[in-house]
This record gives C-alpha cells, sequence and structure tokens, in this order.
C-alpha cells in the first residue's frame, strides 16, 4: 500500500491528479505523457542520471507548473543532472545555469549567446539577449491595439455538463479576444472544444460529429464560420509542407510555368507538381527519400539516390528563377524566400504572413511529419490570416503559445488582436500569464481539477480575477504582477 501511495503521490506532484487511473495512455497529451514518465523516474530513486525534458510545462497551469518544479529540483537533489528545454518564466529563473541559443531560428540561429546564472543574463542589453531582456522586464508582452469592453452581444453555453462540467452556463463576449483559464483538468477543452467548438463547426460548417452535453447555445447566428486552429498535423505525407498547406506551392508553379526555357519546352505548372508524372523523380515519387523497411524497428528514411533529394528530375531542375530551381526554392527558409520573390505580390503576401506567426526559419519544403503541433497550428492561423477578412468569424485557439519566445508570443498577439479589430471574435484556450494579462475578458474554469473543477469561478475584464479567492489563476496573476511591479 505504501508503494502505491508513493507512485500516486508522485502523480500528483506532477500536475496529473485530474486523470483517471484507467486512462488509455494513447489519449493522453504530448506534455502529459511526458509527466506520466516523468513521475515513473521519481519513483525509482535513480542517481547518476542525466534527464532531457522538452517543455515539461505544455499544458500546465501556473499552479502546477510550482509542483513540477519542486520535482525537476528533487530529481537535481538526488545526484542527478537535469536539462530542460524550455520557454516557461519560472522554468528558466529556478534553474542554476541557462543557456541561451540564438539570436533568431533556423539558419538565422545556433550560437549560444548566454551561458551562466539568470540573474546575470537579466543584466544584459535586450540587443544581446531578448531572454535576459524579458526576464527583467526591459521588454514585455504588450496590445498596443488596446482593450475592448462587451458592446452587449454574447455567445452563451447553457448547462454545460460534459465530463466535469457542473451545468455551467458560460457567456463569451462577441468582437472580444477572451482567454479561458483555470488548472490542469478544470474543463476548458470540454466546455470550448468539445461542447462549443463541435456546435459550432456542426452550425456552420456542416460537420457531423456531435457535441458534449448541454442544454443550448445562444448566438451562434452571430457567425459567419467557424476556424479552429489546433496543433493537429497538416499532413502525414512528406509531401505535404508549409508551402502546399498555405497554397504557396500553387503560385510558384505557375510562376516557373512562366520562365522563358520552361516555355521554349512546352512546360506547364503541373510540370513542377511533385505530385504528379512528369517532372517529378520517378525513383522516388517525388518524396526525396528511400522509405527502408527495418524490420522490427521503426522505418528509416535515405535521400534518394536518383534525385539526391531533390524530388525532381534532371530537366525539371534546370528551369531557373533567377538562379534558383523549384527545388532550392523548396530548400529556402521564409525568411530567405522573402528576398528572392521581393517583386512577386501574391508570393510575397503568403510569406509574409508566415513571417508574422513566427514561422520565418521554417524551410518551405520541410515536410509536414517534421513540424511540431505549435508550428501546425500557427501554419493554420497563418493560412487563416492571408485569407481576406470579412469579419464575424470565430475563432478558437487551443494554448497557441506552445513552443513560443516572448518575441513570438508578441507576434502571435499582434496578429489575435488585428483579427479581433477586424469584427471578429477570438477564443483561446491558455495558460501563458502574458497573454492572460492582455486578454479583453477572461473565463476561469476550476477551482482544481477532474472532479474538483468544472465550475465557472470567474467570467470579467482580468483586472478583476485577482480579487476572486478560489480562483488560482487570480492569485497567479496577483504574484506575477507584483513580480512585475518590484522589477
Amino acid at each position: 500500500v505504501t508503494g502505491i501511495a508513493q507512485r500516486l503521490g508522485f502523480l500528483l506532484d506532477t500536475g496529473l491528479g485530474y486523470l483517471t487511473l484507467d486512462r488509455d495512455y494513447a489519449t493522453l497529451s504530448g506534455g502529459e505523457a511526458q509527466r506520466v514518465r516523468l513521475a515513473t523516474q521519481l519513483g525509482m530513486g535513480l542517481m547518476g542520471v542525466v534527464y532531457v525534458l522538452d517543455e515539461p510545462s505544455v499544458g500546465l497551469h501556473p499552479c502546477d507548473n510550482e509542483r513540477l518544479l519542486r520535482q525537476l529540483q528533487e530529481l537535481r537533489d538526488r545526484g542527478n543532472t537535469v536539462i530542460v528545454v524550455e520557454h516557461d518564466e519560472d522554468t528558466m529563473r529556478l534553474a542554476d545555469e541557462l543557456i541561451e541559443l540564438g539570436p533568431g531560428a533556423g539558419t538565422e540561429g545556433g550560437e549560444v549567446l548566454f551561458q551562466g546564472a539568470p540573474a546575470d543574463c537579466q543584466k544584459l542589453p535586450a540587443k544581446t539577449s531578448q531572454t535576459g531582456a524579458y526576464l527583467s522586464r526591459k521588454l514585455r508582452v504588450e496590445n498596443d491595439a488596446g482593450n475592448k469592453q462587451p458592446t452587449g452581444a454574447w455567445l452563451t453555453v447553457r448547462e454545460a455538463r460534459e465530463h466535469n462540467l457542473k451545468g455551467v452556463d458560460v457567456k463569451f463576449p462577441v468582437g472580444l479576444l477572451t482567454c479561458v483559464t483555470g488548472p490542469s483538468g478544470s474543463g476548458k477543452s470540454t466546455l470550448v472544444n468539445d461542447i462549443l467548438a463541435a456546435a459550432a463547426a456542426r452550425k456552420l460548417n456542416g460537420a457531423k460529429s456531435l457535441p458534449g452535453a448541454h442544454r443550448s447555445i445562444e448566438n451562434l447566428d452571430f457567425f459567419e464560420k467557424l476556424v479552429l486552429v489546433d496543433q493537429s498535423p497538416i499532413g502525414r505525407s512528406p509531401r505535404s509542407n508549409p508551402a502546399t498547406f498555405v497554397g504557396l506551392l500553387d503560385l510558384l508553379r505557375a510562376l516557373f510555368a512562366q520562365v522563358p526555357l520552361a516555355k521554349v519546352r512546352g512546360y506547364k505548372a503541373s510540370r513542377f507538381s511533385f505530385n504528379v508524372r512528369g517532372g517529378r523523380c520517378e525513383r522516388c515519387q517525388g518524396d526525396g527519400v528511400i522509405k527502408l523497411d527495418m524490420q522490427f524497428m521503426a522505418d528509416a528514411y535515405a535521400p534518394c539516390p536518383s534525385c539526391g533529394g531533390k524530388r525532381f528530375n534532371r530537366e525539371t531542375l534546370e528551369v531557373m528563377f533567377h538562379g534558383h530551381s523549384i527545388s532550392d526554392v523548396l530548400d529556402l527558409t521564409v525568411r530567405e524566400a522573402i528576398k528572392l520573390f521581393r517583386n512577386i505580390p501574391r508570393v510575397i503576401d503568403k510569406l509574409e504572413t508566415l513571417d508574422a506567426v513566427g514561422l520565418g526559419y521554417l524551410q518551405l519544403g520541410q515536410p509536414a511529419p517534421t513540424l511540431s503541433g505549435g508550428e501546425a497550428q500557427r501554419l493554420k492561423l497563418s493560412l487563416e490570416l492571408s485569407k481576406r477578412q470579412q469579419g464575424e468569424t470565430l475563432y478558437i485557439l487551443d494554448e497557441p503559445t506552445t513552443g513560443l519566445h516572448w518575441v513570438d508570443i508578441q507576434r502571435l498577439m499582434d496578429l489575435l488582436f488585428k483579427l479581433r479589430d477586424a469584427g471578429n471574435t477570438v477564443i483561446i484556450i491558455e495558460h501563458n500569464l502574458d497573454v492572460m494579462n492582455l486578454a479583453d475578458w477572461l473565463i476561469d474554469l476550476g477551482p482544481g481539477g477532474g472532479k474538483s473543477g468544472g465550475e465557472l469561478i470567474y467570467a470579467g475584464p482580468r483586472d478583476g480575477i485577482a480579487g476572486e479567492s478560489r480562483s488560482l489563476t487570480g492569485q497567479a496573476l496577483k504574484r506575477w504582477a507584483g513580480a512585475e511591479t518590484a522589477r
């Protein structure tokens, strides 16, 4: 019994108290699965081990993150080495050693900008260390657009009772940016994704799936369409990539078909597609790689011996735009492509939108299976931003700051407020305190997770949540604001 209680305690301490013990492992989020593995390691009591964790704070409310950090400290104090890849402010401040890479992302990064104590990093000027500048509050995530007040139009969910929700009525202000907060497992995703988004998708987009249990949803008629920006993959084939997803490759193929050599040879736009015969390499069928069946191990991939990973045949690669073949263009990062296509308006519009959501470092032809959930989410946001904005759209985003540095969070918030100011309604599920602090409206669920959650704790402007005694979010924001003032 003691051993069972101890292991359950480790699960509680890593912020997983809301999970049921019979939960299928395959249904856990990446962050939850990582914390289950961490709890397992804590129970082993090993010493002299190197632990490497990739953003363990993903999906954690600040109150849950405090417990996670205590566990990481315990691992260290047992004589282990703990290496954490993180964007979380509390984790950075608690670290014994902080290593900052940069100065940018992708080809613009790869340098060690700082290594040492977090306090020393904060002393550096912003041009030397952006991380240090945000830690010291020389730089902040800000809302230049200003906050808005409710106009009297509300999107209302009545008697939401799916999973742990306790028959709550929740009102979302139309035309504002609302942040849905609360401890892990408090019912945020159930309310927003399983009920509201599912019902909106059924009414506005013709989806077939049924929403979670609730009595009614009022005023969906205010909206023309729903845009759900989640972290699901944009594709599972190596042929899917950022350029194909946002419609950029179609423009590039048409552009290459206008090159004089292509016209002389009679090449059409389809010649520059790796999805059809003609211009692609037939050995790899446009994948650029050959799959190696490893029998009892995971499949491996090797560059195609015929095209060398370029995806196209020799004749197609002879067609050049400013010294670049279609394969060369797909190897460019977004920012590199902006320089090449600066005089092509339709192409540059899509590229600049990708850069604006913090994806300037991505290669245009990067295979979709290699993209993170956060990158996939920002690609979806970029696709929507590149469309003509007509207002009256309901945007729902689930933790859009996952994997983002403060610099990228600022870009993201600028874009979301731009959507709001165009007459749209934006609803975000988020744990990031910077985002909560900027939102027009907060909806806080809790007070805890699992059976201890499912209640509406607070709904209103962010300034009022600090006075709600039962709100763990309010307590976290109050401490955060106090630390801001102290600096």
